[in-house]
């Protein structure tokens, strides 16, 4: 059956393990900082009868999903519109906080949204699209080395200086097929043709990136989290690539609130990756917030 294109279709990652490393408590209070469909906390409120949970997304489809699907648990949930770097919990202190990081499969499978090359679409990419700056912005008026930082550097693309001349040569570029046509015709015919990804693979993961400041603003996430969570509290966080992995990884071992607990990122088993393709680069870590910690509020 074909996916209906209006409704917000999401199948979440890694359910399983992200909940069974929070060690749910029946009268906890946990954070999603993505709620995205609703996934992972519907399964919170349906294992602990009891617990609460603050539910964020700076994206108000994936909100208005995410409340059809928990309507009945509607006394045991708040929904807040934002991006998870400018939350305040005031003096709200969790049990858990959980991330999935990224786009979902229902933005992408959204042609209107504007992030994926397998539909011809405006340049969008907004994850809040209230946001002034668009993928489309970017393209068309960022200078040439700037695309090519953004490139090199968001999507570890090797091929970004050529890729970026070429686009500004080529300037405007308005929908998706434009831009994924462009990259495809700055590759080495050769080379382009033994790539695993599409060409443009790389390109739209790095423009994504720099239109909502994914790293930017994991960065102060991350910082501040650790300060939100009790005693003995657990934060995990998925992410999809290498850039985002990393950030968690080096924080998580550097702040002094917190104790690692995934030594090595949770993957996902044979069987999802089967049944769900976006699992087979999702990466998952968990730290514990440490009771003995003195807390130092940024």
């Amino acid at each position: 059956m074909t996916p209906d294109p209006g409704a917000f279709n999401h199948i979440s990652v890694l359910s399983h393990e992200l909940i069974e490393g929070l060690m749910l408590r029946e009268h906890g209070v946990y954070l999603d900082a993505t709620v995205g469909g609703g996934g992972h906390s519907a399964i919170i409120l349906s294992q602990c009868s009891q617990a609460q949970v603050i539910a964020l997304d700076q994206d108000i489809q994936a909100l208005d999903a995410a409340r059809d699907k928990l309507h009945e648990h509607c006394d045991r949930i708040q929904f807040w519109q934002g991006n998870f770097s400018t939350y305040h919990p005031g003096e709200l202190r969790f049990d858990g906080i959980i991330a999935d990081l990224g786009v979902s499969s229902a933005q992408l499978d959204r042609p209107e949204r504007g992030f994926s090359f397998r539909h011809d679409a405006d340049l969008d990419m907004r994850m809040d699209q209230s946001q002034a700056l668009t993928a489309a912005d970017v393209i068309n008026t960022y200078s040439e080395r700037d695309l090519a930082d953004i490139f090199y550097h968001y999507g570890e693309e090797r091929f970004s200086r050529r890729i970026a001349r070429k686009i500004v040569s080529k300037r405007p570029l308005r929908t998706t097929s434009d831009l994924a046509q462009v990259v495809a015709s700055s590759l080495p015919s050769a080379k382009g043709r033994r790539r695993r990804l599409h060409p443009a693979t790389r390109v739209f993961q790095a423009l994504r990136i720099a239109v909502n400041q994914e790293l930017q603003v994991l960065e102060k996430f991350i910082e501040i989290a650790p300060t939100w969570l009790k005693p003995g509290g657990r934060i995990g966080i998925i992410s999809f690539h290498s850039l985002e992995d990393r950030i968690v990884k080096i924080h998580f071992r550097q702040n002094p609130l917190l104790q690692v607990v995934t030594k090595k990122p949770i993957v996902a088993s044979e069987q999802e990756k089967k049944g769900n393709s976006r699992s087979r680069s999702a990466k998952l870590r968990f730290a514990e917030r440490v009771p003995w910690a003195d807390e130092a509020e940024p």
